[in-house]
């Protein structure tokens, strides 16, 4: 259950995008509105540039956490179009009869890393690094809102660490605040996405190994259409390019896997 400041955040979010406007831009185009996952933040902007380069449309998005996206929406949010880290937020909106579909549809596999600063005395990175008494604090986005979250407290569960680790944990909302707490250097390690360590200003300023896939359940970052007629038509032509070779190269390249 949410606290109520998260419900007055999703209240003033949802206010935000209602004033901007209708579904066209200012130079006349039709715009598609896309409620991100945060972890799609390094990611979409060239791909909303090469669509609309491609199309026409102009596609505008906000970046949240999957859960305070999914909440947004079903409080009227006029988005049409949810890409989510994960199915469950997704399956949301469908549950509550905002979407034509029965579930959402998989686009893409989010990975798992841990980082650290180069300067930091965890040179030598590896999962053990989590188990040396030493560690002062880890950041982890919210289990209860990120889907990266899950996986965080997943994989440390697997690794025995989690009860041991907890007072350590700097805790982000979203996995996008998580990677600017460790890069910030408010705290040592972080778990965050590969969607993140991949960045040019996290490469140059740190290094990351990979969390094994079999600690944490696979991120299947899930996609659904909000039922919208003015952006359903416009929605389905973001998803076809999407999911095209090029485009899932793109992706791959930004540090999420294909689905399949």
């Amino acid at each position: 259950m949410f606290d109520r400041r998260h419900v007055l955040v999703c209240l003033l979010a949802v206010l935000l995008v209602q004033s901007s406007g209708g579904q066209q831009s200012s130079s006349g185009r039709p715009v598609l509105r896309i409620a991100a996952a945060a972890d799609l933040q390094p990611v979409l902007p060239p791909l909303l540039a090469e669509f609309e380069n491609q199309t026409g449309i102009h596609a505008e998005a906000s970046y949240q956490s999957s859960a305070t996206l999914a909440t947004q929406i079903i409080n009227g949010a006029p988005f049409d179009l949810f890409l989510a880290a994960d199915l469950s937020f997704p399956q949301r909106v469908i549950d509550a009869g905002l979407s034509e579909e029965a579930e959402p549809v998989a686009y893409a596999r989010g990975t798992l890393v841990l980082w650290a600063h180069n300067d930091s005395r965890f040179r030598s990175l590896s999962m053990e690094s989590l188990k040396d008494p030493a560690l002062k604090s880890l950041a982890m986005a919210n289990p209860e809102h990120a889907p990266y979250g899950r996986a965080a407290r997943a994989a440390l569960e697997h690794m025995g660490l989690y009860d041991a680790l907890k007072p350590k944990l700097v805790v982000a909302e979203n996995i996008a605040q998580t990677a600017q707490y460790v890069e910030s250097g408010n705290a040592e390690l972080g778990l965050i996405s590969l969607t993140s360590a991949v960045t040019p200003r996290l490469r140059a300023s740190g290094h990351y190994v990979p969390v094994p896939q079999d600690a944490y359940p696979p991120i299947l970052q899930g996609a659904v259409i909000v039922k919208r007629p003015a952006g359903t038509q416009l929605a389905h032509r973001f998803l076809d390019f999407l999911a095209s070779a090029h485009v899932q190269q793109q992706l791959e390249a930004a540090g999420l896997a294909p689905a399949k």
